[in-house]
C-alpha cells in the first residue's frame, strides 16, 4: 500500500480545518438565538409587573405600595440586572410605603434605547423623564452599580427631586476591580465583541453571576435562568456592549463633594468589581452619610441577602424627618 507524505502545507491545511471545524461545533452549541418581549412577558413580567410608554422608549415597570405615599422609594438596578433584582426589598418596603422599580434601557424586558445610547446622561434623562411621567417630584432613590451611579448623578443635576439617596455598591469612581465577571471581560474585547452578540453560553452566564456573589453557592438555578433568558431579550445583548463601550468611569466624580441631602451607603465586603475601599471614598466624599458594609456579601447585597440589608434601609427610612 503507498502511503502518501503530508508536506508542511498539507499538514497547516489540515490543522486549520480542524480548528474551523471546532469553531463551528462551539458557535452550534453556545448559540443563542434573540428571545422576543411575548416568549418572556410570562414568565417574567407577571402582575405587578406592567409596560408604559415614555416617548419612543418601551419601560416595564412596578410600582407597588400604597399610592398615596409623598416620597416613593424608586430603586434602579445596575448592569446586565433587571428590577428583579428589587424584589426582596420590594416585598418588604411595600408594606407601608410605594414602591417603583423598573428596567433601564438595554436591559430586563424594557428593550433597546432607540438611538443607542446608553451613556450616563442618557440613562440621568430618563429617569428624569420616568418620574415626571409618573408625577413624582420628590422620591427616596436607590441604586446599585450603574443604578447608584445614576442616582447620585441626578441627586447632583436635580437635588430637588431627590430626598434621600442610597448607594448599594454604586459605580462611578474610575475603580480597579478585584475580579471582573467573564461576559464583561469578553464584551470589552473588540476581536469577539461579534461573537459574543451571538452566542451566549449559559456556563458563561453562571459564572458571570457567582462572580458577583459573596456566596457562590447561593446562585441557583433560577438566578442563572433570569440573567440568561432577560440577556437574550432582542436588543440587550448589543446594548451591553454599547453600554460598555460608552461607559466613562469617574467623569463626574467631583460632584459628590456637592450633595447635602441624607445619604446611605451600603457595600459587599466580598465585592470582587467595586472593591469596599470604594464604598468608603463614597462616605468620605458625601457630608453626613453612613456607610454599612455587610462583610458576607458581594457586589449585590440587596439581591443575596435582602433580609439583612432592607433591616438597614428601613431604619435610614425611619430617621428621615416626615
Amino acid at each position: 500500500m503507498r502511503r502518501e507524505r503530508t508536506g508542511p502545507g498539507g499538514l497547516l491545511l489540515k490543522l486549520l480545518g480542524l480548528a474551523l471545524l471546532g469553531a463551528a461545533l462551539m458557535m452550534a452549541a453556545f448559540r443563542a438565538p434573540e428571545r422576543s418581549l411575548e416568549s418572556l412577558v410570562a414568565r417574567w413580567a407577571p402582575p405587578p409587573s406592567d409596560f408604559i410608554e415614555l416617548g419612543d422608549q418601551l419601560v416595564h415597570l412596578r410600582d407597588e405600595g400604597p399610592s398615596e405615599d409623598p416620597q416613593p422609594i424608586v430603586l434602579i438596578h445596575g448592569t446586565a440586572a433587571s428590577l428583579h433584582t428589587w424584589e426582596g426589598w420590594a416585598t418588604e418596603l411595600k408594606q407601608r410605603r410605594r414602591v417603583i422599580s423598573f428596567d433601564l434601557p438595554g436591559f430586563g424586558l424594557s428593550g433597546a434605547q432607540p438611538h443607542g445610547d446608553y451613556s450616563d446622561k442618557a440613562y440621568i434623562a430618563f429617569v428624569l423623564a420616568l418620574l415626571d411621567h409618573l408625577k413624582l417630584p420628590s422620591v427616596v432613590l436607590a441604586g446599585n452599580s450603574l443604578g447608584g451611579q445614576i442616582a447620585w448623578q441626578l441627586a447632583a443635576q436635580a437635588p430637588q427631586r431627590v430626598a434621600a439617596l442610597v448607594l448599594v455598591d454604586a459605580s462611578g469612581h474610575d475603580f480597579k476591580p478585584d475580579s471582573v465577571p467573564l461576559a464583561f471581560q469578553l464584551a470589552r474585547l473588540p476581536v469577539l465583541r461579534g461573537l459574543v452578540s451571538g452566542l451566549l453560553p449559559r456556563r458563561l452566564v453562571e459564572a458571570s453571576v457567582a462572580n458577583l456573589y459573596g456566596n457562590p453557592a447561593k446562585v441557583d438555578t433560577a438566578l442563572v435562568d433570569r440573567y440568561f433568558e432577560l440577556t437574550l431579550r432582542e436588543g440587550n445583548r448589543a446594548a451591553l456592549l454599547q453600554r460598555i463601550q460608552q461607559m466613562q468611569p469617574g467623569q463626574n466624580i467631583a460632584g459628590l463633594a456637592g450633595l447635602k441631602l441624607p445619604t446611605l451607603i451600603l457595600w459587599g465586603g466580598r465585592d470582587r468589581l467595586i472593591p469596599s475601599a470604594y464604598g468608603q471614598a463614597f462616605a468620605d466624599a458625601i457630608t453626613g452619610s453612613r456607610l454599612v458594609v455587610f462583610e458576607a456579601l458581594g457586589h449585590v447585597p440587596q439581591e443575596e441577602d435582602p433580609a439583612a440589608t432592607v433591616a438597614v434601609l428601613q431604619d435610614f427610612l425611619h430617621s428621615l424627618k416626615p
